[in-house]
């Protein structure tokens, strides 16, 4: 069982890192980091701490693993610091593996949260045993235009600032993955809003338990094979998650990576599935088609699957916690956390 981290309070200070790309060190964009930084303070209120290279650029961000590396120790080891939020993703987290001490995220255990190749990093808190917080980065979310959306601010309360069970995680009613161009100029301009279909139940029936683990799909590639992958006992009564980045994936290799899952044993240790909105929501049913071809060719027609959750790269979105215990109600098509994701 994965260590539930301490809940965050208004008034602690939560630490900003750059693990990946750079951007928010870049001067055409440091108002978005800006904007994200203010709604934390603002709505949350907490104290936000960049820590020292995560504002240096993108060239030195990716000239620089080591760095990046040595900022998420560094929030670890700051017993001031209660939580750390990443500020966005990118595709080259893979690269700080060598220059983590594990034993460090070990004795100091706290919240951490990002998404998209961020799932790396929560690779690093799950390999010490302590569940991290699949959710919102700085960037993103948090400084969504005009407004944060009020389905992930509830969200993130019930995840990250209270210490009763979570309970139900109802679709949103709307959603987007409309892109504009992260140009102050478009600051006060809200993204296109579409009608949600909610959630869909591709097979399964009764209700399915299990703890949470999984992530971004394509950048779980990375990890196979290294030392951060979930060792067998991990996947067993498991309910994994997966979602797909605004790369808008080949069905055909979400089809020959869940096969590998499939070849490890893994999809035949779940206990269920769910998977995210596609970005845009295009491969909407090539991506149906291809998990359902995979588990029926494993005998697993049974296996519950719930598609179209929010936790991935649409808005808004809901935090996923690591390690914790979920439940998949297929009769009712819904979506729950049964138990508290933070302790006092």
């Amino acid at each position: 069982m994965l260590i539930q981290p301490r809940k965050l309070s208004p008034g602690d200070k939560v630490a900003a890192v750059s693990l990946s790309w750079g951007g928010a060190g870049e001067p055409a964009l440091h108002w978005r980091y800006e904007q994200g930084v203010k709604r934390l303070e603002t709505i949350f209120g907490l104290e936000v701490v960049p820590m020292p290279n995560s504002l240096k650029g993108q060239a030195y961000i990716a000239e620089h693993p080591e760095a990046r590396a040595e900022d998420l120790m560094a929030a670890f080891q700051d017993t001031e610091i209660k939580g750390i939020i990443s500020n966005i993703g990118g595709d080259d987290s893979i690269r700080l593996l060598p220059y983590i001490d594990f034993d460090i995220i070990r004795q100091n255990p706290k919240i951490f949260m990002g998404f998209s190749d961020t799932t790396i990093a929560h690779l690093f808190c799950f390999h010490t045993g302590l569940s991290s917080f699949y959710g919102p980065a700085i960037m993103t979310d948090f400084a969504e235009n005009v407004a944060m959306d009020d389905y992930t601010v509830k969200a993130i309360q019930s995840m990250l600032f209270q210490t009763k069970a979570v309970g139900d995680i109802p679709a949103p009613e709307k959603w987007t993955s409309e892109f504009l161009e992260w140009d102050i100029v478009n600051k006060t301009t809200a993204r296109k809003m579409y009608p949600n279909k909610g959630y869909e139940l591709l097979q399964g029936n009764g209700i399915a338990q299990g703890n949470l683990i999984g992530g971004c799909i394509e950048v779980l590639e990375f990890a196979k094979g290294t030392e951060i992958w979930p060792q067998q006992e991990a996947w067993q009564n498991s309910i994994l998650f997966f979602e797909t980045s605004e790369e808008q994936t080949d069905p055909e290799l979400i089809k020959r990576w869940l096969r590998n899952y499939a070849a490890q044993g893994i999809l035949h240790q779940t206990n269920g599935i769910i998977f995210a909105k596609p970005y845009g929501e295009v491969h909407y049913e090539a991506y149906k088609e291809v998990i359902l071809s995979v588990l029926t060719e494993n005998g697993l027609v049974d296996l519950p699957v719930l598609y179209g959750v929010s936790f991935g790269h649409t808005e808004p979105k809901t935090p996923i916690p690591y390690g914790r215990s979920a439940q998949i109600d297929c009769q009712q098509v819904s979506f729950s956390i049964i138990e508290a994701a933070v302790t006092d």
